[in-house]
């Protein structure tokens, strides 16, 4: 065997080796590597959306919580002016209730006062006219002399 005819086969079959490698084995593996390589890139991508949306759903809820504590605020608010005013409707209607009452009572108790001056009235009638009737030591007739009785009863 000549060693320069092995070295020519062994170089005309790695040169045909090389070819048919270039020509069916490597572009099958170099579209898999940038079919992976793409698939890599459009997670990292897919990813960095994510973060951003992340940030941005926290971002607005930080917004929605301060709007809704500012709301609450503001309700409150309200609920305490409105207690307020409560108070102040119940007192004022409170202070009438008993202007009422006050008013009322004294009205009673002028009637009352009335009542018994009339009363005492009749009773000094009675007592004039029984004086009156032993001063005289004769009866007196209460039913003949009830206008006059009246009258002094007026008077008194």
């Amino acid at each position: 065997m000549n060693i320069n005819l092995t070295l020519i086969g062994q170089t005309i079959s790695f040169a045909f080796f090389v070819w048919f490698c270039m020509k069916f084995v490597w572009p099958a593996l170099t579209s898999v590597m940038e079919e992976r390589e793409k698939k890599i890139a459009d997670g990292l991508e897919a990813a960095d959306r994510a973060d951003k949306d992340l940030e941005l759903a926290q971002k607005k809820a930080t917004q929605q919580l301060r709007e809704a504590k500012e709301e609450a605020a503001a309700i409150i608010e309200q609920a305490n002016k409105r207690a307020g005013q409560i108070v102040e409707e119940a007192k004022d209607s409170a202070k009438a209730e008993g202007d009422r009452l006050k008013a009322a009572a004294e009205a009673e108790i002028e009637q009352e006062m009335n009542r018994a001056k009339e009363e005492l009235r009749g009773k000094v009638a009675a007592l004039a006219l029984a004086g009156a009737e032993k001063v005289l030591a004769a009866s007196i007739d209460e039913k003949a002399n009830s206008e006059l009785v009246n009258q002094l009863a007026a008077e008194l």
